[in-house]
């Protein structure tokens, strides 16, 4: 299971007042997420800046980037998918 950091842009024009009304079942389907191994922390940046930070467990980068868009939400989200990887070593060329 490789590890990503997905970052959920709201689209420009998003009604916040839409996103609002299923903030239950958002957290409802983010919770069956986490108990089912496949995303873990989530941030919210301020509202002013529209972001929302996944970390999100897959096998490929298609299946983190499918995990998110399960998501409710995502309806209102441009989103990028960042693969992880631990720090390199000290001296290491990458």
């Amino acid at each position: 299971m490789e590890k990503y950091m997905v970052v959920c842009k709201f689209k420009q024009g998003t009604e916040m007042s839409d996103v609002y009304a299923v903030i239950a079942e958002e957290q409802a389907k983010a919770s069956e997420l986490q108990v089912a191994g496949k995303i873990g922390a989530i941030h919210l940046a301020t509202l002013s800046r529209g972001t929302v930070f996944i970390e999100t467990f897959g096998a490929t980068l298609e299946e983190a980037t499918a995990t998110v868009l399960s998501l409710p939400m995502a309806i209102w989200w441009d989103i990028d998918v960042f693969p992880l990887s631990a720090p390199g070593k000290p001296g290491a060329n990458s």
